[in-house]
């Protein structure tokens, strides 16, 4: 039997998708650098070896699946083509594997890895299914019909998928390290829509998504009239959110979800729709929406103290925006604290305006250093040109989170796609020392 190796298993995707051959049965290994990511918890808790990189690591009779953050210098996939060992691209690899199944991609500027976890949450209930989430959570199913899995636009990469289905959660102008503007963008999922072979479920209060075209039916979801689904009679609480659905203007059913925030109503929308066409009882859908328990950081929460520490992806600006609105939803009458590390140059440098605006919506914002990522590790701007657009902003820095302990009974946002966990980790040990010191 041939070995899986993936150079750059802590990636989120190739971390995921190590989970669900390792639970298919074939023999599973990986490299990556020493740096811990959350993500190699579930890798370790399987027993899936996570090696140094280095050229030994590639043996004859392996099959190489290279992340997509690795050139063709890397040396491990360097020695896999000197050895005339396969070499294949995650991306590639993974829209082969999709073929297998029916096959659902989950796909948008903001929102995939949400609905990537809760729509295999949902179906798991009605039928064996295998996932891939974009949080790192991957299950293969040896019994699996279908395959629910993220598909990332960067640098057009999910058209190497040819889905039964996709769920289109809306476009937006984002990484403009590759995409020119909002029409280049577009432009990719019009692509993508073409290649899809079933149906197509697209957020219809999305103006760029009213235009896609595709050779399947399209279904729209939201809240305006006119969409095929239609979220009505919302009610918003502090224990969640209760929404009826109709279907082309005729009542199907109430249903009830543990989040906050129209993003996950609309998520819940867009999953509804998939399941009522591929059948599945109304009665399965209620009962998988509540029990469902989130993605890993998408408002993740603790108490720790009189505080709420919140763990959350959020890095762009309509993501801040709808994250800072669910915790109000949830928590009314505490105060909102956002913590936000910017993620790449180009990023914040291009939506400086907006980034000011959508952290303007908590009651104190707080600045960490610009995370430059593996493909851009500098820039011009620094932290201070976003902390000049936000009354009252303060920069915090790894070694001194002590500014955070007078924030009593708040909620802390921690933000970023970065490691903005760093921040919240050298946090908490501080309360807690604070916290043990007052006993």
């Amino acid at each position: 039997m041939t070995v899986y190796h993936f150079v750059g298993i802590k990636g989120s995707g190739m971390s995921a998708l190590a989970q669900i051959l390792h639970d298919m049965g074939y023999k599973v290994q990986g490299s990556d650098v020493g740096k811990y990511f959350f993500t190699q918890q579930a890798l370790e808790d399987s027993n899936i070896s996570i090696l140094p990189f280095q050229r030994d690591n590639i043996k004859p009779g392996m099959t190489v699946i290279a992340g997509n953050a690795f050139p063709d210098t890397h040396e491990e996939i360097e020695e896999a083509i000197k050895l005339g060992i396969p070499v294949v691209r995650y991306h590639a690899f993974l829209g082969d594997f999709a073929n297998k199944f029916i096959s659902i991609a989950v796909t948008g500027s903001h929102g995939k890895t949400s609905t990537t976890g809760l729509l295999s949450h949902v179906m798991e209930g009605a039928k064996p299914t295998s996932f891939l989430i974009g949080d790192g959570t991957g299950k293969g199913d040896k019994d699996a019909q279908c395959f629910v899995f993220e598909a990332c636009e960067y640098r057009r990469h999910f058209l190497s998928y040819y889905p039964d289905y996709a769920i289109m959660t809306n476009i937006d102008f984002d990484h403009p390290d590759y995409f020119a503007n909002v029409d280049d963008v577009f432009g990719a999922f019009q692509q993508m829509a073409m290649q899809v072979k079933k149906a197509i479920v697209a957020y219809g209060d999305d103006e760029q998504l009213q235009k896609i075209r595709a050779d399947v039916p399209v279904l729209f979801y939201g809240f305006n009239e006119g969409n095929d689904f239609q979220a009505r009679n919302i009610v918003k609480a502090t224990t969640g959110t209760t929404f009826d659905v109709y279907v082309r203007n005729n009542f199907y059913a109430t249903f009830e979800i543990p989040t906050y925030g129209d993003h996950n109503i609309l998520n819940a929308l867009s999953v509804i729709a998939i399941c009522h066409y591929e059948e599945i009882d109304a009665s399965v859908i209620q009962a998988q929406l509540q029990t469902f328990e989130g993605v890993k950081r998408r408002f993740t929460e603790k108490e720790i103290g009189n505080q709420i520490l919140v763990d959350d992806y959020a890095h762009h600006p309509v993501e801040i925006q709808a994250t800072i609105s669910a915790a109000r939803q949830k928590y009314p009458d505490k105060p909102i604290i956002a913590v936000f590390q910017p993620h790449t140059f180009t990023r914040t440098q291009t939506f400086l305006q907006e980034f000011g605006e959508s952290l303007g919506e908590a009651d104190q914002v707080y600045l960490c250093e610009i995370f430059g990522s593996a493909r851009e590790n500098h820039g011009k701007l620094s932290i201070e040109d976003l902390q000049e657009k936000i009354e009252g902003a303060e920069i915090l820095y790894e070694d001194n989170t002590a500014p955070l302990l007078k924030l009593h009974d708040s909620v802390l946002i921690f933000m970023g796609a970065g490691d903005i966990q760093k921040f919240q980790s050298a946090y908490e040990s501080l309360l807690l020392q604070q916290l043990k010191k007052a006993q």
